[in-house]
């Protein structure tokens, strides 16, 4: 079979995944598939991948495709969230909440499903610019009246920005049920690392394997902040940054440049293997201690099973 196959160390495949409530979404070159440890047994979906992208070509230029794929995978990561949270309702004796009763009386099934989709991504989204935008942009604006320097502005705001990065990544460590969560995302890891090395995907091959990997999405956002930080500090110096209201436009027409910046850094960080490379990714890559825990045998199946099924059959066609 292909993946037990021996490759050159240096194969990279750009095959990624996401851990979800106990289970994961694997994402390869043609399609995904969501694999969970439901109560009764393994749940498996696979779908084929259609990308928005092959339909509009502009959409696959370099900087704007990083901004798409961003967008894409936040979409599918929600949906797949929803789908694994299927498989564990809360307490049945629960009263259902008003917003519940108010969409089953106003929506069919498949529309009030897609309806909690997207209000979902947008909540996700808004949480994520009134965390990493609204709030810094704020609370460095506190400090101007006492400072006459945009490199001081900017120091202060990027200061705030990792720091509430890395104190969110470290609360949600804390939840017992976000620590099953990041066990499962280890095992994404570890399998993709017995891939890459072209061992037979099995759970001891897969077990002695790192449980944190150069390409992860925790590494991959600490790099949307710095790069943000980098371009503000450029773009404040042709603007207004005083004024709270430009600050926070400007961070928000940024966001696409800033993502696909980022996109296409992470790329070229993923594609080589040297000093420097290494140092750029050694930031991200410690900040998985607090994104990935160790996994046990039963997650590593689940991790093995989802991967398998992704596996493109042209060999190499996944690769990075």
């Amino acid at each position: 079979m292909a993946q037990e196959e021996k490759r050159s160390c240096n194969f990279r495949t750009s095959i990624g995944g996401q851990a979800l409530i106990e289970g994961i979404l694997m994402r390869g070159p043609e399609k995904q598939a969501i694999v969970v440890r439901s109560p009764e047994g393994l749940v498996t979906k696979v779908e084929e991948l259609t990308l928005i992208r092959d339909k509009y070509p502009v959409l696959g230029w370099p900087i704007i495709r990083g901004a798409v794929t961003f967008l894409d995978s936040i979409v599918k990561g929600v949906k797949a969230l929803m789908f694994s949270a299927d498989y564990f309702p809360d307490d049945e004796a629960a009263q259902p909440s008003k917003f519940d009763l108010w969409v089953e009386r106003h929506f069919t099934a498949e529309k009030a499903q897609s309806l909690v989709l997207w209000l979902s991504v947008f909540l996700s989204l808004g949480l994520t610019l009134v965390l990493f935008v609204l709030l810094p942009t704020f609370v460095a604006g506190l400090v101007d009246p006492y400072i006459n320097s945009v490199v001081v502005h900017n120091l202060v705001e990027g200061v705030l920005k990792i720091a509430i990065f890395v104190a969110y990544l470290v609360f949600c460590s804390k939840q017992k049920d976000i620590k099953r969560v990041f066990s499962y995302h280890g095992a994404e890891h570890k399998t993709i690392f017995c891939y890459e090395a072209g061992l037979p995907l099995t759970v001891e091959n897969a077990r002695i394997q790192p449980k944190h990997h150069p390409r992860c999405g925790t590494s991959f956002l600490f790099v949307v902040i710095i790069v943000s930080i980098l371009i503000s500090s450029v773009v404040f110096s042709f603007v207004d940054w005083r004024n709270l209201w430009v600050r926070v436009a400007m961070h928000l027409l940024l966001l696409v440049p800033v993502v696909g910046i980022t996109y296409e850094f992470n790329r070229y960080v993923g594609r080589h293997d040297n000093p420097v490379t290494n140092f750029l990714a050694r930031p991200g890559m410690w900040l998985q201690n607090f994104t990935t825990n160790e996994p046990d045998d039963s997650m590593l199946e689940v991790a093995i099973e989802a991967l398998t099924l992704v596996l493109p059959e042209e060999k190499g066609k996944d690769a990075w």
